[in-house]
């Protein structure tokens, strides 16, 4: 997966789709590739993650070795993109003109089109600023599900408006490159509630339906650990008051015993607090089985039990992802 040109991580919103973004990239970057990860949507938190200072205006920040970031500025791409489409004509002539720029607030997608080609540069080993380095891999951190295929889409939408001349072109080149499995992977997050894995599901029929393409994988972020044996359980049913199954059998008033009988508050909270735990863990299972029987191959990221993710817990998720890719 990490060999190809671009990968897409996607899932619906407030996933973890950042946080793996991120660790994909650190894990690139650790392999010996020069990575940079994409923020989309005005976005750029993953310079505070490393504590380095964001810059405006669609720069590329270096945050370790290796490893860069984008916040994508889609007025910026659009001006790049005009120098480069416009020859001798000045961007900035182009672009204060009223013809393109009717055309641009008015093209259904014009601004995602616009991130897409700015995406698709990242990719190239000519890069249209004099100087600027070619990276191995590029990270897109997309936007949530829906957002996401209406950007994807963008390029053949325009295809479709023009058929001719260096937009088309453009268009054309994203395009193909959307559609080369041997250069672009589609990634997609989800958390194992019946939601995300749903709209997980949906994603796979939209990416076959939109772009002939299919998840190479799904990362499922929060797993819980099921930490109980069966008869650990039993144990812990006699302490919230209720019974273990040879207990129920036994006669009445042998072999009772437990918080419960001597009214203890705390033993009582602490065996409903690992029922609940327990039965949690049970059904993020069920719902990572979901999507096995979709034919997903499946990448649990354990639950983080921290008040907050830091670079550290993220470096931990990427090492994680690297034994499992």
């Amino acid at each position: 997966m990490l060999e190809r040109k671009l990968l897409v991580v996607t899932g619906k919103g407030g996933v973890g789709k950042t946080t793996v973004a991120g660790a994909l990239g650190l894990l690139a970057a650790g392999r010996g590739d020069r990575v940079i990860v994409v923020e989309v949507g005005d976005q750029a938190r993953l310079p505070e993650l490393f504590g380095v200072a964001a810059r405006g205006g669609g720069a590329e920040i270096e945050l370790e070795r290796r490893l860069w970031s984008i916040s994508i500025d889609p007025d910026r791409a659009l001006l790049e993109w005009l120098q480069k489409l416009g020859g001798r004509v000045s961007g900035r002539v182009l672009a204060s003109s009223s013809t393109f720029q009717y055309f641009a607030a008015a093209a259904p997608g014009a601004k995602e089109l616009v991130s897409m080609v700015k995406i698709w540069e990242l990719t190239q080993g000519q890069r249209w600023r004099r100087g600027a380095a070619p990276y191995d891999l590029v990270v897109i951190d997309g936007p949530a599900t829906g957002h996401a295929l209406g950007m994807l889409r963008s390029p053949s939408t325009f295809g479709a408006i023009a058929r001719v001349g260096p937009i088309a072109g453009q268009s054309e080149a994203v395009r193909e490159l959307l559609a080369d499995p041997a250069r672009s992977g589609f990634l997609g997050v989800a958390q194992a509630t019946e939601m995300a894995v749903t709209e997980t599901l949906e994603l796979k029929d939209d990416l076959h339906r939109y772009l002939g393409r299919a998840l190479d994988a799904v990362v499922v972020n929060g797993i819980l650990p099921q930490r109980f044996t069966a008869r650990e359980l039993e144990r812990i049913a006699q302490l919230d008051g209720g019974q273990s199954q040879a207990q129920a059998r036994a006669p009445k008033g042998a072999g009772r015993h437990g918080g419960a009988e001597q009214g203890d508050p705390v033993l009582r909270s602490a065996a409903l607090a690992a029922r609940a735990v327990h039965d949690r863990a049970g059904f993020q299972h069920n719902q990572l089985a979901r999507l096995r029987r979709r034919g997903f191959e499946v990448l649990g990221v354990p639950f983080v039990f921290a008040a907050e993710l830091d670079l550290a817990a993220v470096r931990r998720i990427s090492a994680q992802l690297g034994r499992k890719l």
